[in-house]
């Protein structure tokens, strides 16, 4: 069982007593399956649009009905990101990728626990309002909503007064970035719809392609095309993302073009030789390269040499990426720890980064389960039950098995966040209260009030804490306080598998 420090930390008592709360950690036990089903209920509250008859979250009510109204289109559905209440495009595309892959990956233990409908519901709601902000070939409406106004504003968006100004990528204005995540998501999301709507399905995977020649034929960063998202949801790089959708469209339209793409373009894009250490919304080399090995390692035999050598070449960063999770890689190579255990990458938003970690290390973890081997790092060999029990700890730490005993997954446990950073949740629900609230209205009564949020937002994973193992439940604290929906996506596929029945050989909980 790896504890995740360097092997060459020195046994000091500040390192006896992290090992030790490290041991006691992976001994707590928490209710996976509530976790599951709040997570997913977390996505309903974030839904922007016209609800359905079946919305489960009450308190929450419709929103933004006139999107793409003045640009002649239809635009209304899709996500609102975090605690705000604008659209943006990349983290929401992402958001859908990461929950089709967990439905792929863990669709039957998430039909086990009988939340593969609410999974499906929750990607379609984003593929369809994907499917009309890619109306066109070559076209893509990237953002809904102006981000500086409405972060002057608090307000529900059940009152938005605030700009809904729709932002569109086309020739002239290309954004690789976030086309490939969205041609990423719909492939995906092809895969989990391929039995239960075909029709669906074979849409998808056609408008994803469609999509993926805009981003290939015109490159760009997003953010450089439409300077409004940019102080919020900048870009590194579009290579990735292409690859990305590459992986995927292989994935779901079975065809060697993408295939050849990936392997084509994966040693000058840096897919073989950027070793990283962190997976999120804007930096996806980890996740195509764990995509990329786990897929294509039994086929090896089969291809060419050189085509061989690029899937080794990915795999070892997959692997560089994991043992840094397993703190195996070395003095400086690995993810930094806080004291309680947690992986810390930095101090804004920090539990997206562990999320997104403990579901590649269960995904891996799979993989290598399935072919008998084990994961081989610089400082030692880990086996697939061990990449499994450090996504455990991640998932654990989350829930409650940290120094401040508080669940950072909002309404999971007696002791969680109560000053979300989030308009909606921090204001009288709609439902309850239909008086107009205004923007300074929003401010005065609500914002700056230290009291608890009236709606709790159950399921969202809020920014947590710092790299002391320290955070502050104020709503003013969005930096540790606010909930995003790709903190929570990569919860859904670790949970489910969390759920599934333990083997010999192969422990679970």
């Amino acid at each position: 069982m790896t504890l995740g420090l360097p092997r060459s930390a020195s046994f000091s008592l500040f390192g006896l007593l992290v090992l030790s709360f490290l041991s006691l950690a992976r001994a707590w036990s928490f209710d996976y399956a509530d976790a599951l089903s709040k997570s997913l209920l977390y996505f309903e509250a974030q839904r922007s649009g016209r609800l359905p008859y079946n919305q489960r979250v009450s308190w929450r009510h419709h929103s933004a009905l006139t999107d793409g109204l003045e640009q002649g289109m239809d635009l209304v559905g899709g996500y609102y990101d975090a605690g705000d209440n604008v659209k943006f495009g990349l983290p929401m595309a992402f958001t859908v990728t990461m929950l089709a892959w967990g439905a792929v990956e863990y669709g039957e233990d998430l039909a086990a626990k009988g939340q593969l409908e609410h999974a499906l519901a929750a990607i379609k709601w984003g593929t369809d309002y994907f499917l009309k902000a890619h109306a066109r070939a070559d076209e893509l409406w990237a953002q809904v909503g102006d981000a500086h106004a409405d972060h002057y504003c608090w307000q529900r968006p059940e009152d938005m007064t605030t700009s809904r100004r729709a932002y569109r990528l086309g020739p002239g204005k290309p954004g690789s970035d976030l086309a490939g995540e969205t041609a990423a998501a719909m492939a995906a999301a092809s895969l989990v719809f391929r039995r239960s709507r075909p029709a669906y399905s074979t849409l998808l995977v056609r408008r994803a392609e469609q999509l993926f020649r805009f981003a290939d034929e015109q490159r760009g960063c997003y953010h450089v095309s439409i300077p409004a998202a940019a102080p919020f949801y900048p870009s590194t790089g579009y290579a990735d993302e292409l690859l990305w959708a590459a992986a995927w469209l292989y994935r779901a339209a079975n065809s060697t073009v993408y295939l050849s793409y990936l392997l084509r373009h994966a040693v000058a894009f840096g897919a073989t030789s950027w070793a990283v250490a962190e997976f999120s919304w804007d930096l996806k080399f980890a996740g195509v390269q764990v995509l990329a090995s786990t897929m294509l390692r039994e086929k090896t035999a089969a291809m060419e040499k050189d085509d061989a050598k690029v899937v080794s070449m990915m795999d070892s960063m997959a692997v560089h990426y994991l043992c840094a999770c397993m703190g195996l890689n070395g003095a400086g190579k690995n993810v930094k720890r806080t004291r309680g255990g947690m992986m810390f990458v930095r101090p804004w938003n920090n539990m997206q980064y562990v999320a997104s970690a403990a579901f590649l290390l269960a995904v891996y973890g799979d993989s290598l389960d399935r072919d008998g081997a084990e994961l081989k790092c610089p400082h030692g060999t880990s086996s697939a039950a061990a990449l499994l029990a450090e996504a455990k700890a991640a998932a654990d730490y989350i829930l409650g098995g940290n120094p401040k005993g508080m669940s950072y997954m909002v309404g999971f446990g007696p002791r969680y966040p109560v000053q979300v950073h989030h308009r909606a949740a921090s204001i009288a629900a709609y439902r309850e209260s239909k008086g107009f609230v205004g923007c300074t209205q929003g401010y005065d009564e609500w914002y700056g009030q230290a009291r608890d949020n009236p709606n709790v937002l159950v399921g969202a994973l809020v920014g947590g804490p710092d790299e002391e193992d320290e955070f502050h439940d104020e709503r003013r604290n969005y930096k540790q306080g606010e909930p995003c929906t790709y903190n929570t996506a990569p919860l859904v596929g670790v949970f489910a598998r969390l759920l599934r029945p333990a083997r010999a050989g192969l422990t679970t909980v």
